[in-house]
């Protein structure tokens, strides 16, 4: 019974078909979408025997996907949401159908730049509209809940994929990788496909840049959702200092190559283990007050690690804040679901996929700065830690509220309170999924 309660509920994938479409189709397509994370750097490396031009195909896709997830994301909030689904899962296959045939007719290089930034952008739109779509699919008490279902993928996706990539890359080689993405482009596709339609709400502007600045707009006084937004900007900028593992592992661990991938490891498994430990999360009535407990032991996981000198020891502080971060990710998810109206999600998901994707590119180049600044890694750790914790936990606004659930049509749970516009705390819109 203990361990019942522990483990992740996955209550709302027996109670909502849409939901276990939705989810099935994202497990393949993140599965994909990590071969041809892994396929891509190996295939330019390959190429050019630069390490230079492998970190630039990731520099090319920044902007494209923080361009895609606000431009996308106004046009989630202004179109169906299944068929904007559908057509990113086609266009990415696209992007990935382009980079085999380029494989298979003899390898270029600028497509290996191109092809991806493209698919990056689509992935902004996939992203903005499943985020979006997720509180309408389940019982409003069960957000918090599909929200850790989620993070487990993504975490599991992190894990296997990339170790996947590596045996089909040594084995079956690129193409083959290329063309199983397609597949499962393919596959998450028909998932999509089975999920009942998701028209806009009322009011539904076009989508393009007033309707992108109408979204900022609505975030300005809300506290509940400036905090959400404020902890993502600092755990992405302040938080974990991978920019330093490498000189961590050579010097303080006196390792190398291993103790280097130890170190990478380590907070993945730590946020994997937290998201399949969730099954807590939905009896969190004080939602905001368990983002403070979290981010403050991230900041303390973070500060000690940079503490100390023992390895095993490091590795659990590192997991220790990788499942910290996960349970804060969770929690901060569902304030701004239920905080926005249907209306706004897509928006205010593109507005947070931004912020995601751009912080850790800046945290990089900060970690790099106090290490320089601050007389060594030791020191930067130690202060990235008390950065993490101290502005993270002073700007959550006050703990929120749990709601209850409301009344049920058709399955699932739907909100009975309209957003008052001039309010600092909104509640949730009236539209009901159709």
């Amino acid at each position: 019974m203990a361990a019942r309660r522990l483990l992740i509920d996955l209550s709302p994938l027996r109670r909502s078909r849409d939901f276990r479409h939705l989810v099935w189709g994202e497990l393949v397509s993140l599965l994909g979408n990590q071969l041809t994370t892994v396929a891509v750097p190996y295939q330019v490396y390959q190429l050019t025997r630069s390490s230079l031009d492998v970190g630039l195909v990731s520099v090319t896709q920044l902007f494209p996907l923080i361009a895609g997830s606000l431009l996308g994301g106004s046009a989630v909030d202004a179109m169906d949401r299944r068929r904007l689904l559908m057509l990113a899962q086609v266009l990415m296959a696209a992007c990935s159908a382009g980079l085999a045939v380029n494989a298979d007719l003899g390898t270029a290089l600028w497509p290996l730049f191109v092809l991806p930034a493209l698919s990056a952008g689509f992935s902004g739109l996939d992203s903005a509209g499943r985020n979006a779509i997720v509180p309408n699919l389940v019982r409003r008490s069960e957000v918090s809940t599909a929200n850790a279902i989620f993070q487990a993928l993504f975490q599991f996706g992190l894990v296997a994929g990339p170790a996947l990539a590596g045996l089909l890359l040594a084995g079956a080689g690129v193409r083959f990788v290329y063309w199983l993405d397609v597949a499962g482009f393919g596959v998450a596709l028909l998932a999509v496909f089975l999920i009942s339609p998701q028209p806009p709400g009322e009011g539904a502007r076009r989508p393009g840049l007033h309707s992108i600045v109408e979204g900022l707009r609505f975030v300005h006084g809300r506290q509940a959702i400036q905090g959400a937004y404020l902890i993502d900007i600092n755990a992405m900028v302040f938080g974990m200092p991978r920019a330093l593992f490498p000189a961590l592992a050579l010097t303080r661990f006196g390792g190398g190559a291993s103790t280097l991938g130890f170190l990478y490891a380590a907070p993945g498994a730590g946020a994997l283990v937290g998201a399949l430990t969730t099954g807590w999360v939905s009896r969190i009535q004080r939602q905001g007050l368990a983002v403070i407990v979290a981010v403050i032991g991230w900041g303390v996981a973070i500060t000690c690690f940079g503490l100390v000198s023992w390895l095993p020891l490091a590795l659990a502080l590192l997991a220790l804040a990788g499942c910290a971060d996960v349970i804060s990710a969770v929690f901060r998810s569902t304030i701004i679901q239920l905080a926005v109206p249907d209306s706004l999600r897509g928006r205010l998901a593109g507005l947070q996929i931004a912020v995601v994707t751009g912080g850790p590119r800046v945290g990089d180049l900060e970690a790099g700065a106090v290490a320089a600044g601050f007389g060594g890694v030791r020191r930067a750790g130690v202060y990235r830690g008390g950065a993490a914790a101290g502005p993270r936990a002073a700007r959550v606004p006050p703990p929120a509220d749990g709601a209850g659930p409301a009344r049920t049509r058709g399955g699932r749970e739907l909100d009975t309170q309209k957003p008052e516009v001039d309010t600092q705390k909104p509640e949730v819109d009236t539209q009901k999924p159709e």
